[in-house]
């Protein structure tokens, strides 16, 4: 996914139809919104209406949040970066992600829009359903969570300076990533998956480029 330029501000026009265009668009706290009560009425239903224990519901909505970290870095390692010589494969692989590396500081499209993450939701719902039943229930919540943490911390990557010190090399793993070769670093909320296969940058041998992709980062 190479780009003659990475471009820092504007963003890409993905549809002709100014209502599809519209419909790509987003806010962190839209979909915040939208999950809280979906993830807050289901851990309920599980302990009041299927009679799970606090404990086991705690136990399998942290695995989920766990297993989403995995499912993170496999989505954005193979499908986001998926390679094709055919048109309409780029075409679908731009929209979804590529984008997003043309334009990697369009806060709009930071989250994915509304629409396509219910869809996507309830396809993940009922897959999920399938082999957990009513595991699920308490399953899906921790997995929407990660998630949610996931998109969050790609918005502040991408938005802001890091709040904290120790959250530089998250930082500078994405940026590096985005800046210096998208072959590597595919993990946003961890790199925990970079590391098990052998795709994070280290960090520490990367001096010599801090200030290069700072420059990139910040280009006018």
């Amino acid at each position: 996914m190479k780009f003659e330029k990475i471009k820092n501000k504007g963003q890409a026009r993905l549809f002709e139809s100014k209502y599809l265009e519209m419909l790509t668009k987003t806010h962190p706290l839209i979909i915040w919104g939208m999950y809280i009560p979906i993830i807050g009425y289901m851990l309920y239903y599980s302990n009041q209406a299927l009679g799970f224990s606090i404990g086991r519901i705690v136990l399998v909505f942290l695995g989920a949040m766990f297993l989403w970290s995995f499912f993170e870095y496999v989505m954005h390692r193979f499908i986001f970066h998926f390679a094709s010589d055919n048109p309409k494969v780029r075409r679908v692989v731009y929209v979804m992600h590529g984008n997003h590396h043309e334009y990697p500081r369009d806060k709009q499209r930071l989250f994915m829009p509304p629409v396509p993450s219910l869809i996507l939701a309830s396809v993940i719902f009922a897959i999920q359903y399938f082999f957990l039943r009513e595991y699920t229930f308490m399953f899906f919540p921790g997995f929407i969570l990660g998630y949610l943490i996931y998109g969050s911390m790609h918005y502040a990557i991408h938005a802001w300076n890091p709040p904290f010190k120790f959250m530089k090399p998250v930082w500078r793993n994405h940026h590096l990533h985005h800046y210096k070769s998208d072959d590597k670093g595919f993990g946003v909320s961890t790199s925990i998956w970079d590391k098990i296969f052998s795709t994070s940058f280290d960090l520490k041998t990367e001096k010599e480029d801090k200030v290069k992709v700072r420059e990139l980062i910040f280009d006018k």
